[in-house]
């Protein structure tokens, strides 16, 4: 009987779902903004009550997205104050190993080697996709934050920041939407091994199967510990 594995905890999963359900209300509600000549995002700006409506809506999403992630923040601190894990046990740090599961990947990809790298808890797929939001983060609600408030900022920045800021924002938005339709909805729902989703994201669990398919290192770690705890 196939045994399920616990991959995120419930805390975990709905600090997911407080990203990106405010994301996706960010795109529908910022892109009228971005692109106000198309004839889809002026449908959408107007079904959507027209510009103010837009705009306050847009700023709520953003409100829950930037309080989640410094709830978030605060969330990894706690725990590394608590449990003060090794650098080896903070698995969503790049290490070597990524480096050589990005060498065995392209090998495989080029029909050079029949072997799939061998990940660990996360993959460097998935570390790029959580290090490409934090960061992202910074510049969205920063840049965010400066145009909600233009006229306070104005008065002890520069003009140009306020421009600047309008740039970086509604560049990074776009840069967002492509790196989640391109990158992530296919490693995470789209690729053949996983379609037509992958339901952890609200789950929380793997088989004992997908863990051996996706996640092999950790799953030798776990039974190890269990085969010890005997």
């Amino acid at each position: 009987m196939s045994q399920d594995y616990t991959r995120f905890s419930l805390n975990q999963r709905l600090q997911h779902i407080f990203m990106f359900v405010p994301f996706i209300i960010l795109v529908l509600t910022g892109f009228p903004i971005k692109f106000p000549e198309s004839e889809f995002w002026s449908f959408v700006l107007a079904a959507a009550g027209g510009i103010e409506n837009t705009r306050l809506v847009h700023r709520i999403a953003a409100a829950v997205m930037i309080l989640d992630f410094a709830f978030h923040i605060i969330y990894v601190f706690y725990n590394l104050i608590k449990n003060r894990p090794s650098l080896a046990d903070m698995h969503l740090i790049p290490n070597k190993r990524d480096g050589q599961n990005i060498i065995q990947n392209m090998k495989y990809f080029l029909f050079l080697s029949d072997e799939r790298p061998r990940f660990h808890k996360f993959s460097y797929i998935e570390k790029f996709d959580y290090w490409a939001v934090f960061w992202g983060m910074f510049i969205m609600a920063g840049s965010g934050v400066i145009l909600w408030f233009p006229v306070l900022f104005s008065k002890f920045l520069p003009g140009i920041v306020i421009q600047i800021a309008y740039v970086a924002h509604s560049d990074e938005a776009m840069l967002a939407l492509l790196a989640i339709i391109i990158w992530h909805f296919y490693n995470v729902h789209f690729n053949p091994r996983i379609w037509p989703a992958n339901k952890v994201w609200f789950k929380g669990t793997l088989t004992e199967e997908e863990m051996e398919h996706e996640h092999p290192l950790e799953l030798e770690e776990i039974k190890a510990r269990e085969e010890a705890s005997k």
